[in-house]
């Protein structure tokens, strides 16, 4: 169907969850999959323009940790570097050298040409992950030693600032802008397009053109609610399906994203504690194989005589797994299929 950008909201939220969010590059993949070219090249997502500006991470992270130097004030063309430690905002046209973040090494990868903030998250998207995200004080003065040991003063960083927002109100900060945008030439190009024809970048027009449109719906759901590990599992069976059950990296990427949200520490997962056989095991009876325990909890045997204990997983840091005594009250994430 073609429908207008707020007939498209309306229709998605009345029918799944909302108008599409994009978190990262493999949703952009995913996305680009779900859509029938056939039915055209243009296609609303539900990233649409706000009256307020906000610091946003270019990898889609949210902003927990900052270290600013001269304040934080925000507004149009303001992107972040950093120097000696401390971050200050510039405007984003400024030649400058810049960090990568790649994924598949967990590394920090430096950059010594001198481009614009723009140019420079291009470069890290084609060649790493991303221009990196600093999410706490240690990766802070990891950083900084890196560009002492480089004697470098300046580098860009993966902060930004823009007024666009998500239709379900997600704090996602990924940007997947064609070269040129978003650029209002219109005065009031206030919503995004995909365009399938340049690898699915997207593009700011006015949201009263009639186009198709893609919806998310959402697996799981977070309960913020601080129940017991068998409160939380009665709950979800009654009220959707089950306790989550992380049987892959994609799902612990789920995971995470809706953990961010979180009231507690820590959020309750359908793993448990199977005293019988001295193993872990998914409520549903999954065997564990795909895993991320923190250090001090992989393969731990647990004394069933004492307590019985349950995993969750942290809602900040890295997210890893950890053993608690099943009376903990904690939020908890339930699937809904």
């Amino acid at each position: 169907m073609k429908m207008t950008w707020t007939e498209a909201q309306k229709y998605c939220r009345e029918n799944y969850t909302d108008l599409a969010t994009v978190n990262n590059i493999n949703d952009i993949n995913q996305l680009m999959k779900s859509i029938d070219y056939s039915k055209g090249s243009y296609i609303w997502i539900g990233l649409h323009r706000s009256s307020v500006y906000k610091w946003k991470w270019s990898l889609g992270d949210p902003v927990k940790y900052t270290n600013w130097s001269n304040g934080d004030s925000n507004g149009p063309d303001h992107c972040v570097y950093m120097r000696d430690g401390s971050w200050y905002h510039q405007d984003c046209n400024m030649n400058m050298r810049f960090i990568c973040y790649n994924e598949s090494s967990k590394g920090f990868i430096i950059n010594d040409s001198s481009v614009s903030w723009r140019d420079a998250q291009i470069f890290c998207r084609q060649h790493h992950t991303d221009l990196i995200s600093v999410r706490n004080q240690t990766e802070n003065q990891q950083i900084q030693k890196i560009m002492n040991d480089k004697n470098i003063s300046e580098v860009w960083i993966g902060l930004f600032s823009d007024s666009w927002e998500w239709s379900d109100e997600s704090e996602s900060g990924f940007r997947y802008w064609n070269s040129t945008q978003p650029d209002n030439t219109r005065g009031s190009e206030d919503c995004t397009l995909v365009r399938v024809t340049v690898q699915g970048h997207w593009i700011d027009v006015v949201c009263s053109y009639a186009l198709t449109f893609v919806c998310h719906e959402d697996d799981l759901i977070l309960i913020q609610m601080n129940l017991s590990w068998s409160e939380a599992l009665r709950y979800c069976r009654e009220n959707h399906v089950d306790l989550v059950s992380v049987d892959s990296e994609k799902i612990q990427r789920w995971l995470t994203k809706v953990t961010e949200e979180a009231s507690s520490d820590a959020v309750w997962m359908g793993l448990h504690y199977y005293c019988q056989m001295n193993l872990w095991i998914w409520i549903r009876g999954e065997a564990v194989c795909y895993q991320n325990w923190a250090p001090e909890n992989e393969t731990k045997l647990m004394n069933c005589n004492t307590e019985h204990r349950a995993g969750a997983v942290q809602s900040g840091g890295d997210h890893l797994w950890i053993s608690l005594p099943q009376s903990h009250k904690l939020n908890f994430i339930c699937s809904r299929k």
